[in-house]
């Protein structure tokens, strides 16, 4: 039987490799932007070497990002800045310093990545930039290295998973709560090496920061990419940031997919995934009154301005200060976000609650950088992993949440319903 109707995984990847391609080939992609960060970027660089390495195949399609170590605390993380500085230097490629902040959210954010893409990245997350319809998938320093040379990546073309939302958003729902409940839905394994599309009626009422969470949550199913459809929202996002020249894509109407998630917004509540996997996911209530020493706001889950304007108007609502023995860290997901909250007072607002306010980057997220918590500490964060250790202490208990429930768990010292 001849196939012919093909996702938008197909399609991109079918342009990149100059062939028609489904799912389950293997095709060798043209790609459109390479990303390495201070966490991989220096193991590229020794590939990069021993592949005999002496030139990049486009310095312009190439971004390294000071982002894990931001700010490095130890000589040795300083010297893996310094190489990689010193490699960009070389070979002409931009490199994002420290307090730029996160590699797939500033890319997104200058319109460095546009619709029909390949972003290749050595850090898993960035299958985030698939919000704005492009292919974005995680890789490792070898690939990142060969990519860097050859300007080419080879990739399986992954089977599809569609996730359709549906219904009306009822007040007090945030895009975290209803990625955590396809996360529980579909497990942590439930879609490995699959690409995930969302679609359907009811995404037009998410805002595109808030789409960088459905993407970005993905990779905690195990997904290789995952994507969303062009629409007037994401047209909006793209003026004035990316330059003109590109396309929508779209699957066809006759696309048979791997699976299909029905999501029900109305259906929908406040959700928190318990420790220590991203996939034990409860709904709030059930967790309400676990006692909490340490909040983190931030990362490129929950770092936005948008995020951060949410935590903000809940702790203003429930008395306008932190809990008494809380820790409450806040770290803006890039230096724009950052200058944004400043210009508009929120940061302000929040150190005068008792917020601590931390460099743009990854910060407190996988525990490279920023505020460590300290042993046997419950931890409710807006982060995408709870793994035991992730936030570099490995006695603490972590808590994923949105923005609305970290807040509220600051202000009164437990988890709580933020409605």
């Amino acid at each position: 039987m001849t196939r012919t109707g093909r996702t938008i995984s197909e399609k991109i990847l079918s342009t990149k490799c100059g062939q028609p391609a489904f799912a389950g080939d293997i095709v060798v992609c043209n790609v459109d932007m390479v990303i390495g960060t201070d966490a991989s970027a220096p193991m590229a660089i020794d590939y990069f070497e021993q592949m005999g390495g002496t030139s990049v195949f486009d310095p312009s399609k190439i971004l390294f990002a000071l982002d894990h170590y931001s700010p490095p605390e130890t000589n040795s993380t300083r010297a893996l800045h310094e190489r990689v500085r010193a490699f960009g230097e070389r070979y002409g490629i931009e490199v994002l310093n420290v307090g730029d902040g996160i590699s797939h959210q500033v890319v997104v954010e200058r319109g460095r990545v546009r619709p029909g893409d390949l972003v290749v990245g050595a850090d898993s997350h960035t299958v985030t930039c698939g919000a704005l319809n492009l292919f974005a998938t995680g890789i490792g320093s070898s690939d990142l290295a060969a990519a860097m040379m050859t300007g080419q990546i080879w990739l399986k073309v992954p089977e599809t998973l569609r996730v359709t939302l549906t219904g009306w958003r009822p007040r007090g729902l945030s895009a975290k709560d209803v990625a955590l409940a396809l996360v529980g839905e579909v497990g942590a394994e439930g879609a490995s090496y699959q690409a995930i599309e969302f679609e359907g009626p009811a995404l037009a009422q998410f805002s595109l920061e808030e789409r960088l969470v459905f993407t970005n949550l993905a990779v905690e199913m195990g997904a290789k990419t995952a994507m969303v459809p062009i629409d007037s929202v994401t047209e909006e996002y793209l003026k004035g940031r990316a330059s003109p020249g590109w396309e929508p894509v779209e699957s066809d109407s006759d696309v048979e997919y791997a699976r299909e998630v029905t999501l029900t917004l109305g259906e929908l509540s406040p959700r928190v995934a318990m420790p220590h996997s991203p996939d034990k996911v409860l709904l709030i209530e059930e967790a309400v009154g676990q006692p909490i020493q340490m909040v983190f706001i931030g990362t490129c889950t929950g770092g936005r301005v948008s995020d951060i304007h949410t935590a903000l108007a809940v702790l203003s609502r429930w008395g306008g200060r932190v809990a008494r023995g809380v820790q409450l860290v806040v770290t803006p997901a890039s230096a724009d976000v950052r200058a944004r909250l400043e210009a508009d007072g929120s940061l302000a607002k929040l150190t005068a609650m008792g917020a601590v306010i931390t460099t743009p980057g990854c910060g407190a997220c996988c525990g490279t950088s920023g505020v460590i918590p300290g042993d046997g500490m419950n931890v409710i964060s807006t982060a995408n992993r709870n793994f035991k250790a992730r936030m570099g202490n490995a006695t603490a208990s972590i808590y994923l949440a949105s923005p609305a429930a970290c807040a509220a768990a600051a202000a009164t010292g437990k988890i709580t319903d933020p409605r």
